[in-house]
């Protein structure tokens, strides 16, 4: 069951990961070990994919233990990553279901589509997104068929599938180079107000003052250095903002002078929403959270197991609202899709996009340090070539 083999294969399929962690990204290696990554998955037994599968996973995801110790539940962390290993363990056991290789691409392919828990992070084919290939799901398919054809007929056909597999590559290579999207930024003044605060400082009563000093501070500078617009991190303020009437008041005022971007809560009628806030000449607009982070923000199980959940763990909090579509926002003339944390990195938040500029605000203070940071810019490498995207990503850590 455990073999180098599959240790190599979660190596090779989480390098691209780390490389980028450790800012030495190289777009050869990350291209040769994807491909050997593929590889290696179409030659594995059953019990060693269940493997790769368990370390793949603990290789991308171990850093989702840390939400748990704000939630003083740092003894769930071993069961969580076991259970997680477990699932992804599973999943790609069926890949050796079958000997056909065929059936094992099918699968794989397939494999790029499912979502734990709606939890979509895993994309075998990011793996290639600082390669020199591209990461669509029809360049990825064209990968594992090339592959595939090559492994099959390498024996009896040695020169022409290896005259297969290089034309196709120098195919992919050039198709990737010419469609990378070159969006131009958008021409206003733009101050980005990243932040470091640590999670247990964010939400502590003692430090709510230094916070709100801090970031009404910045927007002041970002006056007096004449920025148009000034963008801070996902709940920047931490509190329920249109229920803080001199906050709010004092906002609604400095948007005279700049327009403001900022992140925090907002409750009505009974329910809470993770909400963008945008101030413009004495007027707010409320953008709210379409797509909440599976266990972060709501626990994705029917109603009774949701509640028992929340009983249990979450000192019976109730799950986030959500906005059943997505905002755009228009600034100085130039519309901005609205983004925030976990759902930069969906499909449903780019539904009937009318503009290739996102602004994606965050709080990683939750993962840090860690890798995902780095793992969501990834994604959002992703999704910018996937709809030709500019993004302006602000964040707290």
């Amino acid at each position: 069951m455990f073999t180098y083999k599959s240790t190599l294969t979660a190596f090779f399929l989480s390098f691209f990961i780390y490389s980028s962690y450790f800012e030495i990204d190289n777009y050869f290696f990350n291209t040769i070990f994807a491909i050997m990554g593929i590889v290696l998955l179409l030659e594995l037994s059953k019990k060693e994919l269940f493997m790769s599968g368990f370390f793949i996973s603990l290789l991308w995801f171990w850093w989702i233990g840390y939400s748990f110790i704000h939630y003083e539940l740092s003894f769930l962390i071993p069961l969580v990553l076991l259970g997680i290993g477990f699932v992804y363990g599973i999943l790609f056991y069926f890949i050796g279901l079958s000997k056909n290789i065929f059936y094992k691409i099918g699968y794989i392919f397939l494999l790029s589509f499912i979502n734990p828990f709606s939890f979509n992070w895993f994309k075998i084919e990011l793996a290639f997104v600082n390669s020199y290939f591209g990461t669509s799901k029809i360049e990825f398919l064209i990968i594992l068929l090339a592959v595939a054809l090559f492994l099959r007929y390498k024996n009896k056909y040695k020169k022409e599938s290896i005259g297969l597999l290089f034309v196709t590559f120098c195919v992919l290579y050039f198709y990737n180079f010419f469609n990378t999207p070159n969006i131009k930024e958008p021409e206003i003044n733009i101050k980005k107000y990243n932040t470091q605060i640590n999670q247990d400082k964010k939400w502590n009563r003692s430090y709510k003052q230094t916070i709100i000093k801090d970031n009404l501070l910045a927007i002041e500078n970002a006056i007096d250095n004449n920025k148009d617009l000034i963008i801070l991190p996902e709940t920047a303020f931490p509190l329920v903002l249109n229920k803080t009437q001199e906050i709010n008041t004092k906002l609604l005022e400095l948007s005279y002078r700049i327009a403001i971007v900022t992140g925090s809560l907002y409750a009505k009628d009974g329910l809470l929403y993770n909400s963008t806030y945008f101030y413009s000449n004495g007027k707010v607009e409320v953008a709210h959270k379409v797509v909440l982070v599976p266990f972060g923000e709501s626990v994705p199980f029917p109603e009774k197991i949701r509640n028992l959940i929340n009983d249990i763990f979450y000192n019976g909090a109730k799950d986030y609202e959500t906005a059943k579509n997505p905002t755009t926002f228009s600034i100085h003339g130039i519309k901005f899709r609205n983004a925030i944390c976990y759902e930069a990195t969906t499909d449903e938040v780019y539904k009937d996009l009318d503009t290739p500029y996102v602004i994606a605000i965050s709080n990683n203070a939750w993962f840090t340090p860690s890798i995902q940071p780095t793992l969501q810019k990834l994604l959002m490498k992703y999704y910018k070539k996937k709809y030709n995207l500019y993004y302006l990503n602000v964040s707290n850590y």
